[in-house]
C-alpha cells in the first residue's frame, strides 16, 4: 500500500530567494553559489541561466568596453544538458522525483521532427530555437500534490543574436496547506493497469498477496521515517489501539479464516476490539490427524499474548471449557478443563479429539492492556465421511470489570433481534433477564404436540417475525377443570412472564419511560369451565424519527388470553382440544407528509421622502 506522509505548510513572509545555478544550456556561463532561502510558498530555483561574460573574467566582473562579447554558442538540448541526464542526487527530506522532468516534452507530437515553438523537444537544434517566437509549453511538473517537486521552465531570450531558447530547473514548493511531503510507492503517480490473474501468474499473485501485509519496496529513505518510527514505536509500547493485531512472544494471535475460497488460512490475524466470527474448512488425511497442527489444541494455546505491544508482560492463554462431539454430533461439556486432549488416530479408521470450534475471550482495560486471556475448545471425533471437516473461529473483546449487555438495536429495534422485556419491582427500575432470548418468549412446537410434555420449551419472540404455534392437549371426564386451567396457561404464557417491554432496542433500564407495559386482555365466555386455548400478543410499532433512516420504536404491546367453555356434560372417556399460541407485529405509523416552512415576510418601512421629488 501507498506510504503517504502528509505535512502542514505554514505561510511565513520571506523575502525572494536567490537563485543557485546548476547548469545551464547554450552558452558556457560562470555563477556563483549562494545560500537558498526557504519558505513553503516561493520556488527556490536550483538551476538558472545567467547572461554570458567576457572570456577570462567571472559573474562579478564588468568586461571592457572595448571588447564586445562573442557569439552565443549554440544552446544544447535539455536531454544534453549534465543536469537533465543525470540529475544530483537531492539532500534533505524532499521526495525523489518520479519522473524526470527535464526529460518530459508533451508538446513533442512530431517523431524525429523539430515541432515549432516546442522548447522542450530533443529534435529541435540551436538553428531552430533561434526562429522560435515563444514556447507553447512553459513549464512541465509532475504530480501538483507533493509538498516539494522540481519543474523544468523553458522560455526564448528574443533579445539575444541569434534568440536563443533558456532551460532551467527549479525546485516548486505547494502552497496548500495539505500536501504529499513523500511517497514510496511509484505506481502511485501513474496510471499502471493491475495485473489480471491466469492460470500461469495465479500461483505467484496468491503468494504475493496472501500474507497479513505488503507493499511496495520503498523508493526514498528519509530521516523523518526513523524519527516517526521512532515515535511510533514509542506509543505503541503505550497501549493497544483499535485494530492493531495482538501480539504474542514470537508474532501475532492468529484467527484462521477463509481467505481466496473456503479453505481455513492460518495467517489471519486478530485485531484488537475487532469482534470476529468465521468458519472455514479443511481437506486432512485422517490417518495423520495427529501430525496437524491446526487439529491440536496446543496450536491455540502454545503462547503468550503481550500485555502491551513490544512489552516484555506476558498473559497467558488459559482453557476455559471443553465440549466433546461425538461421531453422531452429540455435544457433552467436560466436568474439567484442566486437561490435554491431542488428535489421536484409531484403529477402526476414527480420529477423536480434532479441534472444530474455539472460542477465544480477551479482557483489557480501558487503558488499552490486555489483562486475561481464555478459549473455549469444541473437540470431535471425525472419519473419511466427514471431509473436510469444518471449523468455526470467534474472537471476542469484554472490558474489566464491566458485564456486556447485549442491544436490539441502536436505538431502533433490528429486524429478527429479540424483544427486551422485564419486571418492574415498586420504586425500582426494570430488572431483565441475562437471557437476552429469554426474556419475552412463546409456545415452541414439538413432533410429537403433546402439551404437557412440552412445558417450559419456548422459543423467543423475534422483532418483526409473525409466529404461530401449538400443541394437543388429552383431557378425560375425571380431569379437574380449574388445574387444567391453571396448567394450560403456564405452557400459554411461561413461567415469568414479562410485565414490561422496551420502546427501543439500546432502551436503558433505568429509563423506565422508555419502557411499555404489557396490556392483558381477557376474552371468555360464561360459563362453569373456562379452558384458555389461545394466547396472542400483539405488538405495535411505528418509525420514528428521520424519513431518511428511521427507527423501529415499539407503542404498545397487548397479550390477550382467549378461553372457551368445557361442560361437564362434554366430558366423554377422552378428548383431544388444540392449545394455539401466536405473535403478531403491526406497523401503526403515519405516512409520512412533506412540510414546508412558513414564507418569510418582508417588513421594511421606506423613509418618507424616499420618491422625492416625484412624490
Amino acid at each position: 500500500m501507498a506510504a503517504v506522509t502528509l505535512r502542514l505548510g505554514i505561510f511565513l513572509l520571506l523575502p525572494p530567494p536567490l537563485p543557485a545555478v546548476k547548469g545551464v544550456s547554450g552558452q558556457s556561463r560562470a555563477a556563483s553559489a549562494t545560500p537558498q532561502a526557504s519558505g513553503p510558498t516561493a520556488p527556490s530555483v536550483r538551476e538558472t541561466p545567467v547572461r554570458p561574460a567576457a572570456p577570462g573574467l567571472g559573474v562579478g566582473s564588468s568586461p571592457a568596453p572595448e571588447s564586445p562579447p562573442p557569439p552565443p554558442e549554440t544552446p544544447a538540448p535539455p536531454a544534453a544538458s549534465p543536469a537533465a541526464a543525470a540529475p544530483e542526487a537531492r539532500a534533505g527530506p524532499g521526495p525523489a522525483p518520479v519522473t524526470d522532468v527535464a526529460t518530459l516534452c508533451v508538446c513533442d507530437l512530431s517523431v524525429a521532427q523539430c515541432d515549432v515553438n516546442c522548447c522542450c523537444d530533443p529534435d529541435c537544434s540551436a538553428a531552430d530555437f533561434s526562429l522560435f517566437t515563444t514556447c507553447s509549453v512553459h513549464i512541465v511538473t509532475g504530480d501538483s500534490q507533493l509538498c516539494s517537486q522540481e519543474a523544468a521552465i523553458y522560455s526564448m531570450d528574443v533579445a539575444a543574436h541569434p534568440p536563443e531558447r533558456i532551460f532551467k530547473l527549479v525546485d516548486q514548493n505547494n502552497p496548500s496547506i495539505f500536501c504529499i511531503h513523500a511517497t514510496n510507492y511509484k505506481q502511485a503517480l501513474s496510471f499502471i493497469p493491475p495485473e489480471m490473474p491466469t492460470s500461469q501468474n495465479f500461483d505467484s499473485l496468491l503468494k504475493q498477496f496472501e500474507g497479513v501485509t505488503f507493499s511496495a519496496e520503498s523508493d526514498v529513505l528519509l530521516n523523518t521515517e526513523s524519527d516517526a518510527q521512532n515515535s511510533s514505536d514509542a506509543n505503541e509500547t503505550a497501549r493497544y489501539e483499535y485494530g492493531v493485531p495482538v501480539q504474542t512472544a514470537d508474532a501475532f494471535l492468529r484467527l484462521p479464516a477463509p481467505l481466496v475460497s473456503s479453505q481455513c488460512s492460518d495467517a489471519n490475524p486478530a485485531g484488537f476490539l475487532v469482534n470476529q466470527a468465521v468458519k472455514c474448512s479443511r481437506m486432512i488425511n485422517v490417518g495423520n490427524c495427529n501430525t496437524i497442527q491446526a487439529l491440536s489444541m496446543l496450536f491455540y494455546t502454545n503462547f503468550s499474548i503481550l500485555a502491551v505491544p513490544k512489552s516484555s508482560q506476558m498473559v497467558n492463554v488459559t482453557v476455559q471449557t471443553i465440549t466433546i462431539q461425538s461421531l453422531s454430533g452429540t455435544r457433552s461439556l467436560l466436568n474439567s478443563s484442566d486437561v490435554l486432549l491431542l488428535p489421536m488416530y484409531l484403529d477402526n479408521q476414527v480420529c477423536i479429539n480434532v479441534v472444530l470450534g474455539v472460542s477465544y475471550s480477551i479482557t483489557y482495560t480501558d487503558a488499552g492492556e490486555i489483562t486475561a486471556a481464555a478459549v473455549s475448545f469444541v473437540l470431535g471425533t471425525i472419519n473419511n465421511t466427514m471431509l473436510p471437516i469444518q471449523q468455526s473461529f470467534e474472537i471476542t473483546f469484554t472490558q474489566l470489570n464491566t458485564k456486556p449487555v447485549p442491544l436490539s438495536g441502536n436505538p431502533g429495534y433490528g429486524i429478527g433481534l429479540p424483544l427486551r422485556a422485564g419486571f418492574r419491582p415498586p420504586g425500582s427500575g426494570i430488572i431483565q433477564s441475562s437471557n437476552t432470548y429469554g426474556q419475552l418468549t412463546i409456545l415452541q412446537s414439538s413432533s410429537n404436540q403433546d402439551c404437557l410434555a412440552i412445558e417450559g420449551v419456548r422459543t423467543p419472540v423475534l422483532f418483526g417475525y409473525n409466529m404461530i404455534s401449538g400443541c394437543k392437549l388429552r383431557i378425560t371426564a375425571s380431569t379437574e377443570c380449574q388445574l387444567l386451567a391453571n396448567i394450560i396457561l403456564n405452557v400459554l404464557k411461561g413461567q415469568n412472564f414479562p410485565e414490561y417491554v422496551a420502546s427501543f432496542g439500546n432502551s436503558q433500564a433505568q429509563d423506565v419511560l422508555d419502557w411499555v407495559p404489557i396490556t392483558h386482555i381477557q376474552a371468555s365466555e360464561q360459563g362453569l369451565c373456562q379452558i384458555p386455548v389461545s394466547f396472542e400478543i400483539e405488538v405495535k410499532w411505528s418509525k420514528y424519527g428521520s424519513l431518511v433512516n428511521p427507527q423501529a420504536k415499539i407503542v404498545n404491546v397487548s397479550a390477550t388470553v382467549i378461553t372457551t367453555i368445557l361442560a361437564q356434560t362434554n366430558f366423554g372417556s377422552e378428548r383431544t382440544i388444540q392449545i394455539a399460541s401466536s405473535v403478531t407485529f403491526i406497523d401503526v405509523s403515519t405516512p409520512a407528509e412533506p412540510g414546508y416552512k412558513a414564507q418569510p415576510t418582508i417588513d421594511a418601512k421606506l423613509p418618507f421622502d424616499f420618491f422625492f421629488p416625484f412624490v
